[in-house]
């Protein structure tokens, strides 16, 4: 394609995913007091007695609408990841091509599962760290704060969990192979724990290793989907 077919295509998906985020979005907000409550819910547990206040009139309106925003990019992910692929497509083989949906399925599911375990993980990172508090120190924590280092954090887990497809693409172009993965995994296992590490700011072993494990035993399981599939 020349180059201005490109841009035109690029300019079709990037508004198809602002539409996606924009739908996402409205029916988000119609939902935004159960998000509140769904993201609020680990803070809770963590402090029991706890409140989530703000302090500026505006903020309450801007948190709502971050909320609406964090909801519509989780509704619309699919769309906006089916897109992403259809940029690609135009450069791959018509055999290439029919990995379309099988990719698009496991870019979803692995993003969905990486939202579910941060959000599990969430609760036991902010324990670990209020507890650096101890008995002298009352956490007075801003809903704003508080939701922007919650959405933050359940994002960079779902994003974290895309990177099994990336394996598995570098492996389809002959970049990697099964046979170089396996005997690598000394390294694959020390880059997941410095990157869980980074992701994970409590810094919390637990935290660490429900980040970690997941991400290795996808490290594993790529493996045997390359020996199996590309083999074929």
């Amino acid at each position: 394609m020349p180059l201005m077919d490109h841009l035109v295509e690029l300019r079709s998906r990037l508004i198809k995913s602002v539409a996606a985020v924009v739908v996402g979005t409205i029916v988000a907000f119609f939902f935004n007091e159960q998000i509140l409550d769904l993201l609020a819910e680990p803070y809770f547990v963590a402090v029991p007695d706890g409140e989530l206040a703000f302090f500026r009139p505006t903020e309450a309106f801007s948190t709502v609408m971050r909320l609406s925003l964090f909801g519509g990019f989780i509704l619309a992910s699919p769309v906006i990841l089916y897109q992403t692929w259809r940029f690609v497509a135009p450069a791959l083989t018509p055999k290439e091509r029919r990995w379309a949906y099988p990719v698009t399925a496991v870019f979803v599911l692995l993003f969905l599962a990486g939202v579910v375990v941060g959000y599990v993980a969430l609760e036991r990172g902010l324990g670990f760290l209020l507890e650096f508090g101890g008995d002298s120190l009352t956490p007075v924590i801003g809903a704003d704060f508080y939701l922007k280092f919650a959405m933050r954090f359940i994002l960079a887990f779902g994003i974290a969990f895309e990177f099994p497809v990336f394996l598995f693409a570098a492996a389809a172009v002959g970049a990697v192979s099964s046979k170089t993965l396996r005997s690598n995994r000394r390294w694959a296992l020390l880059i997941i724990l410095i990157a869980a590490a980074f992701i994970t700011p409590s810094g919390d072993p637990m935290t660490l290793m429900l980040l970690s494990v997941p991400l290795y035993i996808l490290y594993e399981l790529t493996i045997l989907a390359i020996r199996l599939v590309l083999r074929r």
